[in-house]
């Protein structure tokens, strides 16, 4: 069965397009307007309204919460005091990435998860001996991705107090007379928040939010914009670029969270003390440097691209379309050295960009590789360069 989030009423009436894909069971739509694009610089130039209610969202209570937390997420909930938001992993006994989400610590006991699929089998699992609860809250929670650079001041004019919150911080607000939990989290590496509401009153809140909204151009946005965003963000998206350990067949469907680009969160590790799900599977790697990846930007050398189409007597492709898949990159011997799950042609900087897996001795900024694309059936291999992830950074969305 094909179920609507909360805010169906509101964006299924959006929807000029009638374009839908399914997420975890609901209707999410691709795109409202007839131009992703449009929304795309909605979302660079004002801001932009994406429903993330699909989002597997748990609570975790109870005295234990924490020490059970800090068993199974691989970065130190510890360090994430209340009133704080925190980016992770959780891996299984290998060191394989089962999943990524964001965790906010409502209190010194209670936790928010979100997780793009079904965990809560495998937390429950895990709770023996703890003094845990554990929800699913999926369906009670409502939630709106408010991102861009106008961000905060259209949640500013309904609700003050975020004018202070900082980035991955959270707090109670109101917005009209119905109370909310916003935090400054998303996934366009833009400014931007994020609004928890209950489900009752999530028409409510999107009504007032584009009353205020409006006026300042902010538009509803679908998933191909937002997609967009995150490869320039370079932020990871289960089943393209990488795969859950819990359901792969073979190691080369697996990655760790180093390989992942996620090694920032381990760099504390002589000074962590927790027997977390995967530590020693995650230490011999570092000590053995046995990794056998590394996640990369690669940017397309645009007269390459052109060049290479031009020949054929084409226009040169510019297709802001988000591609997932596995196009090839080859060294100056046209050995295959990695691989770009996802690729697109990014409107705001104007060449082609992608988030790319590469052996290690290749990952270096400015190393030249060569990407495999298909012209007119064939097999050619563009110039491109490795570059440092992210590609876009704006100093507003940590200020």
């Amino acid at each position: 069965m094909i179920r609507h989030t909360p805010f169906h009423p509101r964006t299924g009436a959006a929807n000029q397009t009638g374009l839908w894909s399914h997420w975890s069971g609901y209707l999410a739509a691709d795109r409202y307007q007839m131009s992703d694009k449009f929304e795309y610089f909605a979302i660079r130039n004002s801001a932009g309204v994406f429903d993330t209610s699909p989002l597997y969202k748990y609570r975790f209570t109870g005295s234990d919460a924490e020490s059970y937390l800090a068993g199974v997420l691989t970065r130190d909930i510890r360090r994430c005091r209340p009133g704080q938001a925190q980016y992770t992993v959780w891996c299984d006994d290998e060191g394989w990435v089962l999943e990524d989400g964001v965790v906010l610590r409502l209190s010194g006991d209670e936790f928010l998860l979100t997780a793009a699929r079904a965990n809560l089998a495998y937390f429950r699992d895990l709770a023996s001996g703890y003094a845990v609860e554990i929800e699913d809250v999926s369906e009670e929670l409502g939630a709106l991705a408010v991102q861009g650079p106008l961000s905060r001041r259209v949640l500013t004019e309904m609700a003050p107090e975020i004018e202070s919150l900082g980035f991955f911080r959270l707090g109670p607000a109101k917005i009209g007379s119905v109370p909310v939990t916003v935090s400054r989290t998303g996934y366009t590496g833009d400014l931007g928040y994020e609004i928890w509401v209950e489900s009752d009153h999530a028409v409510e809140v999107w009504d007032l939010l584009f009353e205020k909204a409006g006026p300042h151009g902010v538009i509803p946005v679908g998933q191909t914009a937002l997609l967009i965003t995150r490869i320039e963000a370079g932020l990871v998206l289960i089943d393209v670029d990488y795969h859950t350990a819990r359901y792969a067949w073979n190691d080369d469907q697996r990655v760790t969270p180093i390989e992942l680009g996620m090694g920032w969160m381990l760099r504390r590790l002589e000074d962590d003390d927790r027997a977390f799900i995967g530590r020693k599977a995650i230490e011999r790697e570092l000590a053995g440097g046995s990794s056998r990846w590394r996640t990369v930007g690669i940017m397309v050398d645009w007269e390459a691209w052109a060049r290479a189409h031009n020949e054929r007597g084409l226009v040169t492709p510019k297709d802001h379309t988000p591609q997932h898949g596995g196009m090839m990159l080859y060294d100056a011997e046209l050995a295959r050295v990695g691989y770009v799950p996802s690729f697109v042609y990014s409107p705001l900087l104007q060449r082609h960009i992608g988030i790319a897996r590469i052996r290690p001795e290749h990952s270096s900024p400015g190393t030249q590789v060569g990407l495999e694309v298909t012209i007119d059936h064939r097999y050619e291999v563009i110039d491109s360069e490795v570059r440092p992830l992210p590609f876009f950074d704006p100093e507003r969305k940590t200020a």
